[in-house]
């Protein structure tokens, strides 16, 4: 679990984190690991695919390490695709070069080349996740990375006698950089996917699929910690287990105060434990995922996706399992109540109450004009585009942002992104077409390091309002409120939570509402800030944080790897 002295003055910050860092040394390992991504025949659907895998697994190998330890990863890129992994919710202190994101922190790795990620985990444990952060080889290039706790301590719940991840995922019956091609051709939105996955498996409610369902193996009594991972391209999803209980101990990789349910919904880029105890009648259970789909009139995969969960000592292998009652594709109520319910550690870490910089971000679609022409099919002959504060972010091409801002390199980016909306409108209501096409640029915003951070997320209803998973590289943030609507500092600041707030890596932003974050910026470097919906960080649902080194700062960015990759 991260720990952040969000309550300490900067300059304390480099002490407390020397000292916790060299204590952490003597028990520590470094964990050494040959990735090679290369292209694999997998059968799904009745059909065999060449899609693109880590050492021809898919999913990808789970990497396991202890917090402290250290991480050596050798990529070997022998696909036709350029590629590069992203560490997801690893804060990479001192070590930004390995966050992973192309043309952000690295230029990707081309064909037949190698570069070797290296980064020490420090006061950080639980459920992780690694995946491609190139166009959209994420839908196949993902793995699991658990952190264990140091070697001595335990979890802060009852020891589970298993351990599970289970990786939610889509499938497409076509080549994924084709259907990414097509939606840049057609400036509409991607087709959507044919499947849901678990584990790689789409579950025997699919044609072809009964053979290689995933299952899970478990005794009476047992408890099981479930590390469920939402890799899924474009879809939140609602996860359940047939007449099973699921007690939240656990939210991208920080401890939550434990709470019961019988669903759970986990966006895209978002991780949950939870415990379940095998205490029902020696049977067969589904475990099940399905589309939680906000948009209006918006098209999705409306499959279901299923595990099996079976007990040893069971006498009906052969009979059907049971299906849990998943809520209805668009119930924004239950994942209202389930967020609701996420509450953090107050003696783990404690929310910053000084704020130094507040900013408001209005998140959301637009459309922008057909060009090339004549015709393009998006909504009244336009082009899908997304922004924040009314810039659609485009990617560099000739450096990376970290190489450009270390080396001083000259107009690849510049640092006036708008801390606010540039025109203030009724955001959830009905929006002026004027306001519909935004501008793009690759902007950035500066932060001084040490400075506390407020952002304001606000969802905007010019194509439709929509849940969006926002994610933050480089950190971890409180979620100290969240509502429906237009955010109103006057009505909303004063019921924050300043107490018990939920630490995340990714945020669900409510549709049709608002959430707010904060952090610390003790983390120098550039950092992405980007919706994990890739079809909306396609369109340009981004922006990215320089932090820059001050005074008694926590730690140097230091010169790139010999080995990073060139554009």
């Amino acid at each position: 679990m991260e720990a952040k002295f969000c309550f300490l003055k900067p300059h304390f910050l480099f002490l407390l984190t020397i000292l916790s860092f060299t204590s952490s040394l003597a028990n520590a390992e470094t964990h050494y690991h040959d990735f090679v991504v290369q292209q694999t025949p997998v059968k799904r659907l009745c059909k065999t695919h060449n899609i693109i895998t880590v050492n021809g697994q898919f999913p990808g190998p789970t990497l396991t390490a202890r917090n402290g330890d250290t991480m050596v990863i050798k990529v070997t890129n022998r696909a036709r695709y350029n590629v590069t992994l992203h560490w997801h919710g690893i804060r990479q202190m001192r070590s930004p070069w390995a966050d992973g994101p192309e043309y952000v922190t690295q230029c990707p790795i081309k064909p037949g080349a190698t570069y070797t990620y290296r980064y020490t985990i420090e006061n950080q444990e639980g459920t992780f996740w690694w995946h491609a952060h190139s166009r959209w080889l994420r839908a196949t290039v993902y793995g699991a990375l658990v952190v264990l706790p140091k070697s001595g301590s335990t979890y802060p719940f009852p020891t589970p006698k298993t351990e599970v991840p289970i990786i939610l995922g889509e499938w497409w019956d076509r080549n994924i950089i084709d259907v990414l091609r097509q939606a840049i051709f057609t400036g509409n939105a991607p087709n959507v996917s044919d499947a849901y996955t678990i584990n790689g498996q789409p579950g025997d409610l699919y044609n072809c699929s009964s053979q290689g369902t995933t299952k899970i193996l478990v005794n009476s009594g047992d408890t099981v910690l479930l590390r469920v991972i939402n890799a899924a391209l474009n879809q939140q999803l609602f996860f359940s287990v047939a007449n099973h209980k699921l007690t939240v101990v656990e939210a991208d990789a920080s401890y939550s105060k434990p709470f019961t349910t019988k669903v759970i919904m986990v966006g895209p880029g978002q991780t949950t434990n939870v415990l379940l105890t095998a205490n029902r009648s020696p049977s067969r259970y589904y475990m099940a995922a399905r589309a939680y789909a906000s948009p209006k009139n918006a098209p999705f995969d409306n499959t279901t996706t299923t595990a099996i969960l079976e007990y040893k000592t069971s006498k009906a292998q052969l009979s059907k399992p049971i299906l849990p009652r998943l809520p209805a594709f668009n119930d924004s109520t239950t994942v209202r109540n389930f967020n609701k319910q996420l509450k953090g550690n107050p003696s783990i870490a404690k929310v910053s109450t000084k704020i130094d910089e507040n900013l408001f971000f209005t998140i959301g679609l637009g459309f922008v004009n057909c060009t090339p022409g004549p015709r393009c099919q998006g909504p009244n002959n336009t082009r899908f585009a997304a922004s924040m504060n009314n810039v659609s972010f485009i990617l560099p091409r000739r450096t990376s942002l970290l190489q450009a801002y270390y080396q001083n390199v000259q107009g690849v980016y510049t640092t006036d992104f708008p801390p606010v909306p540039p025109v203030k409108f009724d955001y959830t209501g009905n929006v002026s077409r004027g306001l519909w096409q935004p501008r793009f640029g690759t902007k950035l915003y500066k932060l001084k390091f040490g400075s506390s951070v407020q952002i304001v997320l606000q969802d905007t209803a010019i194509f439709s309002t929509e849940d969006h998973p926002i994610h933050l590289h480089g950190y971890h943030f409180f979620v100290v409120g969240q509502g429906s609507g237009n955010f109103n500092p006057n009505r909303d600041t004063g019921k924050f939570n300043l107490v018990d707030p939920p630490v995340r890596n990714t945020i669900d932003v409510p549709v049709g509402g608002w959430a707010v974050i904060r952090f610390v910026a003790d983390n120098p470097g550039v950092w992405l800030f980007h919706c994990h919906i890739d079809a909306h960080l396609t369109w340009g649902l981004a922006m990215a944080f320089v932090v820059e080194n001050g005074k008694g700062e926590l730690q140097t960015v230091q010169p790139p790897p010999a080995d990073l990759p060139q554009c």
